[in-house]
């Protein structure tokens, strides 16, 4: 029996050292690339053992052939697992996510992050061609047998296969019950499935939701609407309708987040205008992004609907065919004109699409604005010619408007000259968090520029301001460096949702400033525009609620299932004490389980099912 042992794994020899070499980058990519920490020895031991049966099945594919092409195929099949993994190493680098597929049909968006790419490719990674190179000699120096391929192969191979994976399946259960059903969390799937099973197990997942508008019926939406009848809030009648009539100017600021606000880089304010514009606003410092993998689309999509983005790839793309109640198709009704402003191509992020469901009258792409070597930087157009450009086709709107403006030059991978810099870059082991606090700098004086300029065209008066922070610029793959500059020897869980905090403004000419530390996110904003505006948003399908309400609940749901109150926060299945900042028992955190259960699975219901299409 042993001798027959020996003379399988001499025969297969080849291949048990592509699998070897597979399973070891895999392992060495989790610790080092994708840095996922374990609490116990039997989450290490899942580490090591996932990606074995991924391993065997894509490598194994080579036992459909026989001779010289089993051999080769097993040096190709081995760079196709090599190349899934460096292309979720590029993906985590920046978003500090794993990829989805919805994420990679997001083809049209390729040209325009070629220079983001760039910034995150390293010349060590070459290290992960090493084994190829090994094989692709033992190949060409025939230091193997060629293979002839046995009648048995195939089915021993899906055999081994599908023992290799039951059996990681029932450790992973033990360590995580009803793992399965938690798809949102991907870092936690990777962990207990392994990456490559991670991505068959995607593939179900998006089909799934796929089928759901197939077999949705127009009593589905009943149960949203219940919802949504018992959590309307009233809205606040001192403020209710007074901007009516006034034009509404959005601006979505690239990448901004909380933390730069009112703090200092070598003495010098990060956003000095900013900071000033809040003493003269509504500003709410309790307020997070609630973005996934869509980033700036989600943020558009929340705006514009009061409903969430998905947990993978982006609504622009996978649903820009449902039917919607967006923001400037309701006050479009309500006689105002609507355009967004953005210098970038019209289809990134399938914005042409998806602006013709939301209602909007006009989109000024990059063809409304003169775009040359002299005014662009990183993504294109710089802020400040940006806006400067922007308020000449502000003066040809007609009045009363919605417009929103998209600005672009905060974007990773944080891009400026020499002239722009009007601070320091920090110093610390990243340069991507070094960059930020210049392009942050920049945009805080175009900001300002465009302040100065509707004011000087007779444009201030008659409008109010939304401005927000659209999304995190730092990920958590830079929470060494930022510990940095917080001053904080190792951030925790609860730290990194804090730094999900944006600035958020409404300022109305005239208006004493505020802050309202209640707790809040882009869900919210289209509600309370529209109770500014004057028109009641009880009939609209919709799951935030208005900012001002004397009603509204202090609470908020990020995409990943992590919540927020004013007295905790749960996130990675901790939960936090607001107050200390320290961990406290879950129970704690129970209350709230429900709600934000509710508040993303019956938006992902309405989106998937296309519900708004029996909704009138």
């Amino acid at each position: 029996m042993a001798a027959k042992v020996k003379a399988v794994f001499i025969r297969l020899r080849f291949f048990l050292i592509a699998v070897f070499f597979l399973c070891l980058k895999t392992y060495a990519l989790y610790k080092l690339g994708f840095q996922i920490q374990t609490d116990n020895l039997l989450q290490e031991i899942l580490l090591l053992m996932n990606p074995i049966s991924s391993a065997v099945l894509l490598i194994g594919i080579s036992f459909l052939f026989s001779g010289k092409t089993r051999n080769l195929l097993v040096v190709i099949l081995s760079f196709i697992g090599t190349c899934i993994l460096y292309f979720n190493l590029l993906y985590f680098r920046f978003f500090n996510d794993f990829l989805t597929w919805p994420v990679l049909f997001q083809t049209s968006n390729a040209q325009d992050v070629q220079g983001s790419i760039t910034e995150l490719v390293r010349w060590g990674d070459l290290i992960l061609l090493l084994d190829i190179l090994v094989l692709l000699f033992i190949v060409i120096k025939k230091v193997v047998p060629l293979q002839v391929r046995g009648k048995r192969e195939p089915v021993l191979l899906l055999g081994v296969t599908a023992l290799l994976f039951t059996l990681n399946i029932s450790v992973a259960q033990l360590e995580r019950p009803q793992l399965l059903t938690r798809a949102f969390d991907r870092e936690m799937l990777v962990k207990n499935i392994g990456i490559m099973n991670y991505h068959l197990y995607d593939i179900y997942v998006q089909s799934h939701s796929k089928a759901q508008r197939v077999f949705a019926e127009s009593s589905d939406i009943d149960e949203v609407i219940r919802y949504r009848n018992e959590n309307y809030k009233e809205p606040n009648t001192e403020l209710f309708g007074i901007a009516e009539g006034k034009n509404v100017i959005v601006l979505s600021l690239e990448s901004l987040q909380s933390f730069v606000i009112n703090e200092t880089i070598d003495g010098e304010e990060i956003t000095p205008f900013l900071n000033q514009l809040i003493e003269e606003s509504y500003y709410f410092d309790q307020f997070y992004h609630q973005t996934a993998q869509g980033k700036t689309s989600d943020s558009e999509f929340l705006v514009a609907n009061s409903l969430f983005g998905r947990e993978s790839g982006s609504v622009f793309f996978t649903h820009a065919g449902n039917e919607y109640n967006s923001l400037p198709e309701i006050v479009n009704e309500e006689g105002y004109y609507t355009a967004v402003m953005h210098a970038n191509n019209k289809s990134f992020w399938n914005r042409d699409m998806m602006y013709l469901q939301f209602g909007y009258d006009k989109f000024y792409d990059i063809a409304s604005y003169i775009v040359n070597e002299e005014n662009s930087v990183g993504w294109g157009l710089k802020d400040l010619d940006f806006f400067e450009q922007s308020i000449d086709l502000l003066k040809t709107q007609p009045k009363p408007y919605y417009t929103k403006l998209i600005t672009l030059t905060n974007h990773f991978p944080f891009e400026l000259g020499e002239d722009d810099k009007l601070i320091n870059e920090f110093n610390s082991n990243s340069g991507t968090l070094n960059r930020y606090f210049p392009t942050v700098r920049y945009m805080d004086y175009a900001v300002e520029h465009f302040f100065e300029r509707v004011k000087e065209e007779g444009i201030y008066e008659d409008s109010i301001f939304i401005l927000y922070g659209d999304h995190y610029g730092i990920s958590e793959y830079h929470h060494k460096a930022m510990s940095l500059f917080l001053g904080k020897e190792k951030l925790t869980p609860f730290d990194h949702i804090q730094l999900q905090r944006v600035p958020m403004l409404i300022h109305i000419p005239g208006h004493e400033p505020k802050v309202s530390h209640t707790v809040s996110g882009q869900i919210d904003i289209k509600p309370t525009i529209m109770h500014l505006l004057g028109i009641d948003s009880i009939a609209d399908v919709q799951f935030g609620s208005d900012l001002f309400s004397e009603e509204r609940q202090s609470f908020t749901v990020l995409r990943d299932r992590s919540f927020i109150t004013d007295e905790v926060v749960y996130t990675k299945g901790l939960c936090y004490d607001k107050g200390s900042e320290l961990e406290t028992q879950l129970e704690n955190c129970e209350p709230y389980f429900e709600k934000a259960k509710l508040d993303l699975d019956l938006s992902d219901k309405v989106i998937y099912g296309d519900l708004l299409r029996f909704y009138q």
